[in-house]
């Protein structure tokens, strides 16, 4: 009998819940760059899944292992994720509608599952977040919408999906998701239930991770330094040395230095180190100085702030850029235009082609007027000449003005005397003869 429990090849062992998460996710090892020894089963455990399982797939040069949970200790990393994430999570979405080749905003009851709540338990701000936070360090963002029953075309709701716990995969032409959550039973969705945002490097079905496709070995470096620098401090920010002497040492000499290293390695390695006969200390391990870990530092916060396309001086990094002046402003306007406005694009079309797929008279854009705003005096001064300054032709009233200022309309407000487009600007001799 025990024999009998013992042979491996008499018995398969396997195990259900692990059988069923790898079931899930048809292809992943290949996708991910493994060789893969077997075929993806419900029953078997295959080496390339077996390393992928352990975090042994993504693993840098510098020997730190790089996932999701890693990268988020990396304060560059986690500080470019926090700032897209929370700037896209944050911005008005606004609904419009169009009236042949004119826009107007919409008042629709979508607006409020896509501003303020998309379903039970979670507020649109933070669904917006963590759906953008699964594409930055997953690839791919997911969501589900949620109708009243399975056949309505209308949508009450929408709640984003963990990125393990979603599987596309295709079906003759069609692709369709299967959602294993881990306290109900795995279902499958059509494309049309199911918000997916992809990265670079979509395959149709999946995309690469930026954490440990591009990133890797940056944020591997980061991870390798910080443990170097905790492990230099916990020992008492002492380097390893050596003890060298041209002379020979007798035996009072050696029970003299062996009580002296003993003393200090009771105490933490703190404490003075007696020397005698010509002993002197050697250096063996490089510095930090040696090493350039503060360079190196610096050095992967640039890198990862590359790949995330976030300037440096937003996550707190002005080694080399002022923080006044224009140049900082300017820098903030082109985060939104050439960050931000590559995830809001995708967004838009995303919810454009699921809640309205067959009629184009609505359509979502995001706001980000808010983001791209000048300082006060550069708006004042637009301001000045959309309401028609120096006798330019007006385009603008003072409650658009206001409204754009979040401020209620005003109807005590009168014009100044200035002149206006109708009336042209007097000559000099006009003047003295009005007065």
């Amino acid at each position: 009998m025990p024999g009998k429990l013992l042979n491996l090849k008499a018995i398969q062992h396997t195990s259900r819940v692990l059988g069923s998460w790898l079931s899930a996710r048809n292809g992943g090892t290949e996708r991910a760059g493994m060789v893969a020894l077997g075929e993806n089963s419900s029953g078997s455990l295959t080496m390339s899944e077996l390393t992928n399982l352990l975090g042994a797939a993504h693993r840098s040069s510098s020997g730190a292992a790089v996932t999701a949970d890693t990268a988020m200790r990396v304060s560059a990393a986690y500080a470019c994720m926090s700032l897209v994430a929370g700037a896209i999570a944050t911005l008005p979405i606004g609904i419009y509608e169009r009236k042949g080749n004119e826009r107007d905003s919409a008042d629709h009851e979508y607006w409020w599952m896509l501003n303020e709540k998309a379903s039970d338990g979670w507020t649109s701000s933070a669904a917006w977040e963590s759906i953008i936070l699964s594409k930055l360090s997953h690839g791919d963002g997911f969501g589900e919408w949620v109708r009243p029953r399975f056949s309505s075309n209308r949508v009450t709701g929408w709640k984003p999906l963990p990125r393990h716990t979603v599987q596309p995969f295709k079906d003759g032409d069609t692709v369709r998701y299967r959602i294993t959550p881990g306290d109900k039973p795995s279902y499958v969705l059509a494309r049309e239930d199911i918000i997916h945002l992809p990265s670079l490097g979509f395959d149709g079905l999946t995309s690469p991770s930026p954490l440990t496709y591009a990133a890797m070995e940056a944020i591997g470096t980061a991870l390798s330094a910080q443990e170097h620098i905790g492990q230099f401090f916990s020992g008492g920010a002492n380097f390893d040395y050596a003890l060298k002497t041209d002379s020979k040492l007798d035996k009072t000499q050696l029970e003299q230095l062996k009580a002296s290293l003993l003393a200090r390695a009771q105490n933490g390695g703190r404490g003075p180190l007696i020397l005698g006969g010509g002993l002197t200390p050697a250096q063996v391990s490089v510095n930090s100085k040696d090493a350039e870990i503060l360079a190196t530092r610096l050095f992967t916060v640039e890198e990862i702030c590359r790949i995330f396309g976030v300037p440096p001086f937003m996550v707190g990094h002005t080694d080399k850029t002022t923080s006044w002046g224009s140049g900082v402003e300017n820098m903030g306007i082109g985060f939104v235009r050439y960050t931000l406005q590559r995830h809001l694009t995708p967004i838009a079309q995303e919810v454009n082609s699921k809640l309205w797929p067959v009629r184009e008279r609505f359509f979502v854009e995001h706001i980000t007027a808010a983001l791209e705003r000048g300082d006060l005096k550069a708006r004042y001064d637009a301001y000045r000449t959309a309401l028609g300054r120096s006798g330019e032709m007006p385009f603008m009233t003072a409650d658009e003005i206001r409204r754009r200022e979040n401020m209620p309309p005003n109807t005590n407000l009168t014009m100044n005397g200035g002149t206006s487009a109708e009336q042209p600007d007097q000559a000099p001799g006009e003047q003295q003869e009005a007065a």
